[in-house]
């Protein structure tokens, strides 16, 4: 569990880059008075209240600027294989977007980007593609200070096999 303070920016693999919005205690229906954590995510337009022991142990702060940048050095670096096999492909990739980790992204995006490159995408796998590219530009974005347009150009330099021009 992380803690976490009121204006504190945090992560959700389901609904992005969020802020807390207050922490309080309150009850309902005759409880106890419970520590519960509004969260605002702009990317649903979404605000949740929470229980404070209730959080879910996907929340988790964002990325420092450091980090962001291990990660497009991962996406670079990154030398693995995804499955041949479609559907057991197409479930590890969903379990990597599902956790909400930004190296799983990372990878999902990489063997995608690599396999697209040698030929068309099934629809999942552009799917799975797209929302990896989507979720590292928004938090990547946010780390970076740069638009999601240029993190999105970071992302496609990284990905591709081609030698970059000099």
């Amino acid at each position: 569990m992380i803690t976490i303070n009121q204006g504190d920016r945090i992560y959700h693999p389901g609904h992005g880059l969020g802020v807390v919005k207050s922490i309080r205690k309150k009850s309902f229906f005759g409880e106890d008075k419970a520590k519960f954590v509004k969260l605002y995510f702009e990317r649903d337009d979404l605000t949740w209240l929470v229980r404070a022991n209730n959080l879910p142990n996907t929340i988790r702060t964002t990325m420092s600027p450091k980090e962001a940048r291990k990660i497009l050095k991962h996406l670079k670096s990154w030398e693995g294989t995804l499955s041949e096999q479609w559907k057991t492909r197409a479930t590890a990739n969903q379990a990597a977007i599902d956790k909400g980790d930004p190296y799983g992204y990372a990878e999902v995006v990489k063997g995608l980007s690599l396999m697209q490159e040698q030929g068309s995408l099934s629809a999942t796998d552009r799917r799975h593609l797209n929302l990896g590219i989507k979720y590292l530009c928004e938090e990547l974005s946010n780390a970076l200070g740069k638009t999601q347009a240029r993190v999105r150009q970071l992302i496609e330099k990284a990905t591709s096999s081609q030698p970059s021009a000099a």
